[in-house]
């Protein structure tokens, strides 16, 4: 067994292609189906089924990936170490990323401090729901994520508190109060993020056991805001990214705290704080540099 063979057993798995796995090695195909087969003979199991359409994992090729990624990022782990011992501070780095609040707000200004310090780090950067970067940290597809803590599947380094708020058009007579009850929500017409803090709004109208009359469903914290200027609805929001800036464009949208204070905490997670490489440790302490002065 070789680590060739186990990065490509992993990207056959991810891209469910022998020749797209061979075109991001470089290689040729038949070194990418010589290297599994050879891989299938010594374990003495089957990892992929093959059909004429689909490449897919067998029910033991899904139980070793697992264990195939996590050596892999190991391996990864052990290369950078050495790297930053002889000085070269190079290399990759993937994060995760959930929606407006990290990507908008946390996130480039964590980013412009790093680069300063560490400009020859290659930064990857996938975007998604909370819950889907948590999957992402779990399959080791990233090394460092901003999730929504606490998470006791990994571990976690604090950065900022929200908290969530109603969106709500001026027109509306709620827009008078101060402070909004959940359960206010339940007969307006509702604007659903589809972006990274779904999960969490949809827990709060759960926990409210409010029912709102949904209208539309929409990714883009922007689009959001400009609907419910138009009067199409209430919605509920992070409030770290409904800036006075922002909302001194749309004159027709009022944001309101909600009573009790709907909190969350955010920071950045990692699967096992004792594997993280030198770069995934560079840009933690450097995010919580950053966000420790505001």
């Amino acid at each position: 067994m070789t680590f060739t063979q186990l990065e490509i057993f992993a990207l056959i798995a991810e891209l469910k292609s022998f020749t797209a796995t061979a075109e991001k090695l470089g290689i040729s195909q038949s070194a990418v189906s010589h290297a599994l087969k050879s891989l299938e003979q010594q374990w003495g199991i089957n990892l992929i089924s093959r059909t004429q359409s689909d490449i897919e994992l067998t029910t033991t090729g899904q139980q070793l990936l697992t264990h195939v990624k996590e050596l892999l990022s190991i391996s990864d782990t052990l290369e950078k170490e050495v790297a930053a011992i002889h000085g070269l501070n190079e290399g990759t780095l993937r994060i995760g990323s959930f929606g407006a609040s990290s990507s908008i707000y946390l996130l480039p200004e964590i980013l412009e401090s790093f680069r300063q310090r560490y400009p020859k780090i290659e930064i990857y950067i996938d975007e998604g729901e909370d819950k889907e970067v948590a999957q992402w940290l779990l399959e080791r597809r990233i090394e460092v994520g901003f999730l929504i803590m606490p998470d006791e599947r990994f571990d976690t380094f604090p950065l900022i508190e929200d908290r969530f708020v109603a969106l709500i058009p001026s027109l509306y007579p709620l827009a008078q109060q101060l402070y909004i009850d959940p359960a206010q929500l339940e007969n307006c017409p509702f604007i659903m993020t589809m972006a990274g803090s779904r999960y969490q709004v949809e827990l709060i109208l759960k926990n409210f056991n409010v029912k709102p009359d949904i209208k539309f469903y929409v990714s883009q914290i922007l689009s959001i805001v400009s609907m419910v200027h138009n009067q199409l609805g209430v919605s509920i929001v992070s409030d770290m990214v409904i800036t006075k800036e922002l909302l001194s464009l749309y004159p027709n949208v009022v944001k309101r705290p909600f009573k009790p204070n709907l909190k969350r905490s955010i920071g950045l997670a990692v699967k096992n704080k004792k594997h993280m490489s030198p770069a995934v440790k560079a840009f933690i302490e450097v995010a919580q540099s950053v966000w420790s002065d505001h």
